[in-house]
């Protein structure tokens, strides 16, 4: 019989990275969030039910080197001198840990850590608030909708990693926020 397998612990982490070469400036940045040893496969953006997030150092700890990791990964890039970019992950837990919660990478330009952090962590509330059953219209504010989440009592945290970058003259700069499942 099949068993499915759902992670039970999650970290989060984040790294920056410059370099002359952009593939290098992306393994400085995996190196910098100290991820650089295993080999990343992309997920969706599910938080699994009963899942804990725990510190990077003890998820690292439970890693071989070429593990293949499932991750949810957000990552951006540039050489363009005095270049914002941000790359964050955010989080959405349910009340009833049964239930599962949401993930959601973001990563943009001219956006400091606090707002691309702030856009994840809404757009992963987001996400989990409809499959709750707290649906919205288009005209709804973003400050409406983080009220009615706290008035429903169904989400009952949500968070993020981020990390932002000013680029620097005559190298790329990459940056990567990243939510690791450990198995």
């Amino acid at each position: 019989m099949y068993e499915a397998f759902v992670p039970k612990e999650i970290f989060l982490t984040k790294g920056i990275g410059r370099h002359k070469e952009k593939l290098a400036s992306f393994e400085e940045a995996l190196r910098d969030a100290k991820i650089a040893s295993f080999n990343l496969v992309p997920v969706s953006s599910i938080f699994p039910p009963n899942c804990k997030i725990v510190p990077v150092d003890k998820g690292l700890k439970k890693l071989h080197a070429g593990q293949i990791l499932h991750c949810v990964i957000s990552r951006n890039t540039s050489n363009e001198y005095r270049r914002m970019i941000a790359a964050s992950v955010g989080v959405a837990i349910p009340k009833d840990r049964n239930h599962h919660g949401y993930l959601s990478e973001h990563h943009s330009f001219g956006e400091t850590d606090k707002q691309a952090g702030d856009y994840a962590e809404d757009l992963a509330a987001l996400m989990l608030s409809t499959t709750l059953g707290l649906d919205f219209d288009n005209d709804t504010t973003w400050d409406q909708k983080e009220e009615i989440w706290k008035m429903s009592g169904k989400i009952v945290r949500t968070s993020n990693i981020t990390q932002s970058a000013v680029c620097a003259n005559g190298v790329w700069t990459t940056v990567l926020a990243a939510a690791v499942f450990v198995s």
